[in-house]
């Protein structure tokens, strides 16, 4: 295999951290290219030809013809499928092991993901705070849990009993939920096992903290991040 050349566009993020995390387990060799978001580098002209949807992560592999990539899931499984000869996120020769990765990997990037995205809108962001909204929200992650909960009965981890994509995609969200107005998750002992299970990996450790120290250990830069982000929706819904 070619030795990776890759450049990874990111900010840490729960989202951005998913991506320095696989690189790190999968040992490629990459460069970081810190994305201020503060001072919105992600519509430079520069960095919308890397993803025209002006969001981080993204990457460039600079041995395909500098080929971008972006949008977090496309991104794991690309480089999963270019720089994992030895299967250890994706596998690649039992269709069925594939098929469960995949599945649970789109149920983070179609559930968890987009319903702790709306929590933290409704909890953190808008001044206005509806009970309804936020109790709603609340609601769907405890179900989404759940449902890893139970998938999580008697495992160490969601697929083959080893740490997949389908972990790695997952665990950087779930770790939030506290930020995401989920307070505590003692009435999900599996789900809360495999948090502590994953803490323990050093890779995922090192991913976490890509590009700054890690977000949800650093009040200062998790402010910064809420303030940009209040600043975003108050500009867009003119508050």
């Amino acid at each position: 295999m070619t030795t990776p050349d890759i450049t990874l566009y990111t900010y840490g993020t729960q989202n951005g951290v998913k991506i320095s995390i696989i690189l790190e387990e999968l040992g490629i060799p990459y460069r970081v290219k810190q994305i201020e978001l503060v001072k919105n580098e992600q519509y430079e002209p520069w960095f919308l030809k890397i993803n025209p949807n002006s969001k981080i992560p993204a990457i460039v592999d600079h041995n395909k013809d500098d080929f971008p990539v972006f949008e977090s899931t496309a991104i794991a499984i690309y480089l999963c499928e270019n720089y994992d000869p030895e299967e250890k996120l994706l596998p690649k020769n039992d269709p069925k092991l594939r098929s469960q990765v995949i599945q649970w990997v789109m149920f983070e990037a179609s559930g968890i993901a987009p319903a702790q995205g709306q929590s933290n809108l409704y909890c953190r962001y808008l001044p206005e705070k509806i009970p309804f909204v936020i109790n709603n929200c609340a609601k769907e992650i405890r179900r989404l849990y759940g449902v890893l909960n139970k998938s999580l009965e008697g495992k160490e981890y969601l697929v083959g009993n080893k740490f997949t994509l389908a972990d790695a995609m997952s665990y950087p969200v779930i770790r939030g939920h506290a930020f995401s107005g989920v307070e505590s998750i003692d009435e999900f002992p599996n789900l809360k096992a495999w948090i502590e299970r994953i803490d323990t990996r050093p890779a995922t450790q090192k991913g976490l903290n890509v590009p700054v120290p890690d977000i949800m250990k650093n009040p200062e830069k998790l402010e910064e991040y809420g303030n940009l982000i209040q600043s975003y929706f108050k500009d867009r819904l003119n508050m």
